[in-house]
């Protein structure tokens, strides 16, 4: 990409697509661009003659496609059938307009999460589509995984310059905090912090703590995005991670330092504990020259900080 190369990003909103933006424009990238209209209203990435449109308004050169329906285990597990029409409906036009516009590269970011549920460990990215899936998951997963595929099929006969990136899972300014419909790390966020503003004395947390988890600062991964937007282009899929886990129990316990709450924690073991261990072999994205930066204490610190100052315009 060129300094005024025009860059389309989807999903600018969220928590992907707003830090891909952060560091394109901290990068010097002046033609940022996103899906929407002069009204101020988003086109609808679900409906074919929308992306259509989008693209024939931005003329995109580049496309981070970050836009998808995303949450954590009981989101996946209840709107399963949400989860999977509506990515595979996103990913199939945006690809598809994109091939047709004839962009000179996109970006698809699949996830961590998609990869067999017994994998070994560390996960290489080989190991995709080798065993079964996590079954609170899989609508999620299917769809991301026909995303990866149509990527690299349409590489295969059209030669379209398109590359998926696997990321671990991912946390920071911006996150999704709510109680039932994200992720573990923000979840645990505003629970600790509820917790501690109501005086509480215990709180309750889903499963055993034993899952390891390996987490990622949403500033280190779009830093890799815009890395790998300019240094990579196989059809095969690359993982974005740190190489590093916590057990979720030391995860909880580092959140309820940071936050200060000073109760008990109650683990429910009869809830889902999902995917035992989940860590991704990054050696491929090293051996490219890129590597994660931000320790995992001091990217909860800055997130716990955005969270206390934007609590009046967090997603729900």
């Amino acid at each position: 990409m060129n300094k005024n190369s025009r860059i389309l990003v989807l999903g600018h909103k969220g928590l992907v697509g707003s830090a891909v933006i952060r560091e394109l424009k901290k990068q010097g990238y002046e033609n940022v661009m996103t899906a929407v209209r002069d009204t101020g209203n988003r086109y609808d990435l679900r409906d074919p003659s929308e992306v259509r449109m989008a693209f024939h308004f931005t003329k995109p050169e580049y496309v981070f496609l970050c836009a998808a329906k995303v949450g954590g285990i009981m989101m996946n597990d209840t709107q399963s059938g949400d989860m999977i029409h509506n990515n595979l409906a996103i990913q199939t036009n945006v690809i598809e307009e994109a091939h047709n516009s004839n962009v000179k590269k996109l970006m698809f970011l699949g996830s961590s999460c998609i990869y067999p549920k017994q994998c070994p460990q560390p996960i290489k990215e080989e190991y995709l589509l080798s065993g079964p899936l996590e079954k609170t998951n899989i609508g999620y997963a299917v769809a991301k995984i026909a995303g990866l595929v149509m990527c690299e099929m349409y590489q295969k006969q059209f030669r379209d310059n398109f590359i998926s990136v696997m990321p671990t899972n991912l946390y920071g300014p911006g996150d999704n905090f709510h109680l039932e419909n994200s992720h573990v790390l923000p979840a645990m966020i505003r629970k600790f912090h509820d917790a501690k503003e109501r005086g509480f004395g215990m709180i309750n947390l889903w499963g055993s703590g034993s899952p390891m988890r390996e987490f990622l600062f949403v500033d280190d991964l779009a830093e890799a995005l815009v890395f790998l937007m300019n240094n990579y282009d196989d059809p095969e899929i690359i993982n974005v991670g740190t190489g590093e886990d916590v057990t979720i129990k030391d995860l909880a316990e580092t959140i309820k330092n940071i936050v200060g709450f000073e109760g008990e924690i109650i683990w429910d073991d009869s809830k889902p504990d999902g995917t035992p261990r989940k860590l991704l072999d990054v050696s491929k994205l090293n051996d490219l020259g890129w590597k994660a930066k931000t320790p995992l204490v001091d990217g909860i610190r800055q997130t716990y900080e955005w969270f206390k100052s934007n609590q009046e315009n967090l997603r729900s």
